[in-house]
Order: structure tokens, then sequence, then C-alpha cells
């Protein structure tokens, strides 16, 4: 009797203990499946031309359940609320000084409930961003991690604008492009990878100033075709501009190169003959020099296929050269392409006016 007794009391014991315990349990197994922000890192990459800003937000846990949204009322912030998540020891506020996006605000707004904002330096639009999740990465010491990519303009990102030019129609070569490099530079800059980056920064300033921008090539492609003749490639882009009636003036954006390193400097050319197209390039030249500070190689003339077969006025530009190792760090930084793009575009607009 007394033994069954025991049992009993024991029994009641864990019992008792089991009730007073659960709520904690289920607590704790709770918290087991919670995604724990403990990563944060972000990065600069450029695909097909664009710039693209990638933030990584890191956890220790896969199958996130989350939801991205844009509220009208704050153009230039994207929101992603994020579920069964707590911030863990990531900052709230993280100031991120880039181009593309100023700041990322993490809040946890009720309990298992995230909230990520991400303040972008223009209006948030749909394809200039793309949100997704990664796998761990043990090689690279990354964990499971939500990935937002903030990609520049198809213009180019931070614009400005320039005045005389609305209702202008203006083509834009982007010299090479595809199987065609164009120059390489001694750290393996590739003169289609600049001239594509200033040309669509060019586009963006001048389509915010009212002109109308036609590019022969926005991606790295062979205007023509893979594997045209060079004739076949330089007429296509001729043609993009010469089928279009309204085209006032074409301008061909190139860099420059040398067998000898220490070759510098940037110039303009125009076809012989063309008194506008001299005007274009005596311009676009002036522009350049006050802006850039590079050596100064004049205004010249020659037979360039892209401005003797175009029938508007022409001009092509030799930013600087690519073969020079300091031109061409200055090439590939993002800052000095959005100068030269400014450059050319107050040049285009003195020329209207």
């Amino acid at each position: 009797m007394n033994t069954l007794f025991r049992w009993a009391s024991l029994a009641g014991a864990v019992l008792l203990a089991v009730l007073m315990l659960l709520p904690g349990t289920t607590e704790a197994a709770r918290h087991v499946q919670d995604h724990e922000l403990n990563y944060f890192q972000t990065s600069e990459k450029t695909v097909d031309g664009r710039k693209v800003l990638r933030i990584e937000i890191g956890m220790n846990h896969d199958k996130l359940e989350y939801k991205v949204s844009t509220k009208p009322y704050l153009a230039k912030q994207l929101i992603i609320d994020m579920e069964n998540t707590v911030p863990g020891e990531l900052r709230k506020t993280i100031t991120l000084k880039k181009d593309l996006a100023s700041r990322v605000r993490i809040a946890e707004l009720q309990r298992n409930h995230t909230q990520v904002r991400i303040d972008f330096a223009n209006d948030v639009q749909e394809g200039n961003y793309k949100v997704y999740t990664l796998e761990r990465d043990r090689k690279a010491k990354k964990p499971y991690r939500l990935v937002i990519d903030i990609f520049e303009s198809e213009g180019g990102g931070a614009a400005g604008s320039v005045g005389t030019v609305r209702g202008h129609t203006i083509v834009l070569d982007a010299g090479h492009g595809g199987s065609d490099s164009g120059a390489v530079g001694p750290t393996g800059a590739a003169e289609k990878d600049v001239t594509l980056a200033v040309a669509k920064k060019l586009q963006a300033i001048l389509q915010n100033s009212g002109a109308r921008v036609v590019m022969t090539r926005t991606k790295d492609v062979d205007v023509y075709g893979p594997n045209s003749s060079a004739t076949q490639e330089l007429q296509a882009r001729c043609n993009v501009a010469n089928f279009d009636p309204s085209s006032d003036i074409f301008v061909s954006i190139h860099c420059n190169s040398f067998s000898n390193p220490s070759a510098s400097g940037m110039e303009t050319y125009y076809f012989a003959g063309s008194r506008q197209g001299r005007k274009l390039a005596t311009l676009l030249n002036e522009e350049l020099d006050k802006e850039m500070g590079l050596v100064n190689r004049g205004v010249k003339t020659a037979n360039f296929y892209v401005i003797k077969h175009t029938n508007m006025p022409s001009s092509l530009i030799e930013l600087a050269f690519i073969s020079n190792y300091r031109e061409e760090k200055l090439l590939k930084s993002n800052t000095y392409q959005q100068k030269m793009a400014m450059a050319i575009a107050r040049a285009i607009s003195r020329y209207f006016r």
C-alpha cells in the first residue's frame, strides 16, 4: 500500500511538473525554429553594364518566409517583412554611403515579425531590384541569406539634367560590344564595358532633361549579330540613326589605346567637311577638357565609319587611353563615368542652344 501511494505521488509530481513547464518548453521549441539575423554584408558588382549593389542578410535557418512591398507615399523605400524572425545582434540602423542606397533599417515590429526597410537613392521601380535567398556557403563562410540586389536604372543611376535638349532626338553609340571587347586595359578593363556604362549614364541625363534618346545598344551585344563582319557591325549602328528621320545628332563613345602605356589624353573627331559635325566635336572637346583635366589631344577629322556614314551631324569621342594604367582606373570609376557623361550632356546642350 505504501509503495502504491509513493508511485501515485511520484506520477502526480511528474504530471504537475510537466504542466508547469509546458509553456516554457513550447517557447523553447518555438525559438529553435526562429530565424535569428546574424550576418550583414554589402558588395558592388556590374551586370550587363549596370552597377548592382548587393545586400546580404544572413540567418541561422533556411526556408525563410518573407513578403516584399512598397508604399506609394514612400517612393524610395523597399519594405521586406519576415515571419518567425528575430533581429539578433544586427544594428537597427545601418548607413551604407552607396550610390544606389543610403540606409538599411531593421526592426522587430511584433514578436517574431521583423521588418527590413531599405532607402534607395532613386524611386523603387520594378526592374531595379531583386529579392531572393541563397543557401549556406561554407567555403565563403556565409550562412543562409536573404539577398537584395539593387540595380542602377537602365539609364545609369544618379542622372542630373541639362537645358535646351527637350524635344531633340540624340543617338548614342556605345563602341564595341558582344564578341568585340574593344581595347583592354592593363588590369583587364574592357572598352566595351566602359563605353556602355558612360552611354547609359548619358542616356539618363538626357532623358531626364526631356530629350528622346536612341541607343545603338543597351547591353553587351553585337548590334548586327554574332559572327558579323566589321563593316556589317558598323553599318548596323549607322542604320539605327539613319532609319529614324527625327535623329538630330549622333555621338559615338570610345576609349583610346596605344602600345606605349604612357600615351594619354582625350580627343574628339568629326568627318571632314561637316560644319555641324565640327561644331559638335568642338563643344564635346571643350566640356570634356573642363571636366576631366586630362591631356587634350584636340579636335580632329577622321574617316571613321560611323561618322562618315551617318546622315546627321556626328562626332566620335575617345574618352581616355584605357592602355594607360592611371586612365584605365579613371575609366572604371563609377563617379568618373558620371562626370564624363555630364560633360558630354553639357556639350550637347550647348550644341542645341
